[in-house]
């Protein structure tokens, strides 16, 4: 299924959402054209296909294909309860996917807030050097889900992008997804 990425800051995403606001009819056919890119090359295993959506003619456009699972993946695995690793490690361990496309469903609402190391300061550049402090927002199973891979006192690099957080939230009515977001990013300093 499609996920929205258009909230970005120097062509990084910063809030990724699905699904998106668009018809049925329109997902079908998306969908079916990330399809038929991922058979033009015999792909077959989870990956992204992306392609750039004009908002006033409802016209989008290939833009790359990822043979890989990315970092948003989560908004993916949240809307259709599927673990997508697990997926690509079935593959590549000889075995057929679980599911074809056309058996997922959606359920809900899934928002990715990414938290960047950035100086407000800087016109909001990124920033290395240690983690001082770091409080995680709270979790809630099934509805908070905060995917990180630092803490307090860690080194943030000038080697790696500066996301330090992916911060997805599911509830099925999306006043309340963006109640939700603020709320527990808030919590988080």
């Amino acid at each position: 299924f499609e996920r929205d990425c258009s909230i970005q800051r120097r062509h990084q995403k910063v809030i990724e959402e699905a699904p998106s606001n668009i018809s049925p009819e329109l997902r079908q056919k998306i969908g079916q054209s990330a399809i038929d890119a991922a058979r033009a090359v015999n792909y077959y295993n989870a990956g992204t296909v992306e392609f750039i959506f004009d908002t006033e003619t409802n016209e989008y456009y290939f833009m790359e294909m990822n043979t890989r699972l990315q970092v948003e993946h989560p908004v993916t695995e949240m809307i259709t309860k599927q673990d997508l690793v697990e997926w690509q490690l079935l593959v590549a361990s000889g075995y057929k996917l679980p599911l074809r496309q056309e058996d997922l469903k959606i359920y809900g609402h899934a928002v990715e807030a990414r938290v960047y190391s950035e100086n407000p300061y800087n016109n909001f550049l990124p920033c290395t050097g240690p983690i001082s402090f770091l409080r995680d927002p709270q979790q809630q199973e099934g509805y908070v889900r905060l995917e990180t891979g630092v803490r307090e006192k860690d080194q943030i690099s000038i080697y790696y992008d500066p996301v330090s957080y992916t911060h997805l939230t599911l509830p099925t009515i999306y006043s309340v997804q963006i109640s939700v977001v603020a709320v527990s990013l808030k919590k988080k300093k």
